[in-house]
């Protein structure tokens, strides 16, 4: 595809579905609405067009959408939206090209944040490249070699899901965490924590203990030159990385530490530009 052509990008949340129109990498416009979770499929795919429909025109090429579940890839099938009880298994590729007549790929949030890294943000001159979405939850994608690696499944990248301690790494490496311990809303604990309360900030410091671990799996499992940190949970960062780092101490290749990069996110719309590059990378892949 040419660089000027641009690409539409979709955003499926739990709550709200976004698009943009994307072109080298700066969204032109946008909608978004909220999503009737509790309806059926036919009900919320009728909400994805109509907010689809307010900027689609014949200068998009392809549509690329990230979806908060599992996807087979290949068949652009999705199952077990998150907060969608009706969407079970959605053959969401078949139903957008029959409508808009171009081709359009499917992905994991995670893997559309890693991807949209990798070609519009922090990724960019990096071929290895592990992105971590913390936010209530923890989730990643993989670039190996340039290009998005979801594995056979989706599956690869699924971290969070990793038994640990005595639950999953999420339990101990998200949102989820910390308002489980503090009993608030992991924004106002991040929040008290800047403006100097001692508990709150102890308490994200400790994130980072569970944070160096998680680190410690991605290296031995990928080996990255690059770890990107987006979602909400990623702006405590500066908390919490020196008792990730203490953590990271025990990783036997000294060498290898010393040239990973850790670095947080700077897109604004990487939702959607993440979307997009879905489609970019299927294409330059010569997957769709």
């Amino acid at each position: 595809m040419s660089s000027r052509e641009a690409v539409l990008g979709v955003d499926l949340g739990g709550t709200r579905v976004r698009a943009g129109k994307v072109r080298c990498g700066q969204v032109e416009s946008n909608m978004s609405q909220r999503i009737s979770g509790k309806e059926s499929m036919e009900v919320v795919l009728g909400e994805i067009f109509s907010t689809i429909d307010e900027v689609f025109d014949r200068e998009v090429a392809g549509i690329g959408v990230g979806v908060p579940s599992v996807v087979d890839v290949e068949r652009g099938i999705v199952y077990s939206v998150e907060n969608i009880k009706s969407w079970r298994e959605v053959p969401l590729k078949e139903e957008l090209e029959r409508r808009y007549k171009v081709p359009a790929c499917i992905n994991n949030d995670a893997n559309a944040f890693v991807v949209g890294e990798l070609h519009y943000g922090k990724g960019r001159g990096f071929r290895h490249l592990v992105g971590l979405a913390v936010g209530t939850g923890l989730g990643a994608g993989v670039v190996i070699d340039g290009h998005l690696y979801s594995g056979a499944n989706c599956g690869a990248g699924e971290l969070g899901s990793i038994p640990y301690r005595d639950a999953t790494l999420e339990h101990y490496c998200s949102g989820a965490f910390l308002q489980r311990e503090s009993g608030i809303a992991g924004e106002l604990l991040y929040e008290r924590a800047r403006d100097g309360d001692a508990e709150a900030r102890e308490l994200i410091e400790t994130l980072g203990t569970s944070f160096g671990d998680a680190i410690l799996i991605v290296m031995y499992a990928y080996d990255p030159e690059i770890i990107i940190l987006g979602g909400s949970v990623s702006r405590a960062y500066p908390m919490f990385e020196s008792r990730m780092r203490r953590r990271l101490a025990s990783y036997p290749y000294p060498h290898a530490l010393d040239k990973l990069v850790i670095e947080r996110s700077e897109i604004e719309d990487v939702a959607l530009l993440g979307a997009a590059a879905i489609y970019l990378d299927a294409m330059l892949t010569k997957t769709i």
